[in-house]
């Protein structure tokens, strides 16, 4: 199969018609008298932040030096801005408002309150751990840890960093039989890392 050459598939000459391209419009600057563009933005009042003024750059300058947000505004209404502000001017309620309620008659829906953060619970029996299927080195290694096979994640890092403690040959004079044992505290932790149970 032969392939059209490059210059071939598609057109030379391709002629533009003459005021087919526009120039970009360019915004005068607001500022009366003024003959440079408007390429800043800058906004027209406190009450409405939306509607903007487009101004040169030295005239866009002298506005914002010029500009105080808080010009007329009363030390109550500033200092209640500042209140506003730290919630980003959203609506808030007090604690307990627009929320559910206790079961004592208050109103509102009732809650069930599980973990008896706001009063006495009756005893629930605690869900089982599901249990693990572990493989024979896992379970060498946890023998060799002290552990049952339901140890949690907490329990078998708290036994390894005691373990390492007591068996560390600066804490026993260099003792050969507790390096050994030391030796052994690692590579059962290094099973048990290997496996995700750490």
């Amino acid at each position: 199969m032969v392939q059209a050459e490059p210059h071939r598939r598609y057109k030379k000459d391709i002629r533009i018609r003459q005021g087919a391209v526009k120039a970009p419009s360019v915004r005068a600057c607001e500022r009366p008298d003024c003959p440079n563009p408007g390429t800043h933005r800058v906004p027209k009042d406190r009450n409405n932040l939306d509607k903007h003024l487009w101004l040169c750059l030295e005239h866009a300058r002298a506005h914002n030096e010029a500009w105080d947000y808080f010009l007329g505004m009363s030390e109550a209404e500033i200092a209640a801005f500042q209140v506003d502000a730290v919630t980003g001017h959203r609506p808030t309620w007090p604690l307990g408002k627009r929320s559910a309620r206790m079961r004592d008659g208050h109103g509102g829906p009732e809650m069930d309150d599980g973990y008896g953060v706001f009063g006495d619970v009756e005893e629930k029996p605690r869900p089982r751990r599901p249990e693990r299927c572990l493989t024979r080195p896992q379970l060498i290694a946890l023998e060799t840890l002290n552990l049952d096979a339901s140890a949690t994640l907490h329990e078998i890092k708290a036994r390894y960093k005691e373990l390492v403690k007591r068996f560390h040959p600066d804490a026993n004079g260099g003792d050969r039989g507790a390096e050994e044992r030391l030796k052994q505290v690692i590579k059962a932790y290094g099973v048990l890392r290997a496996a995700g149970l750490t």
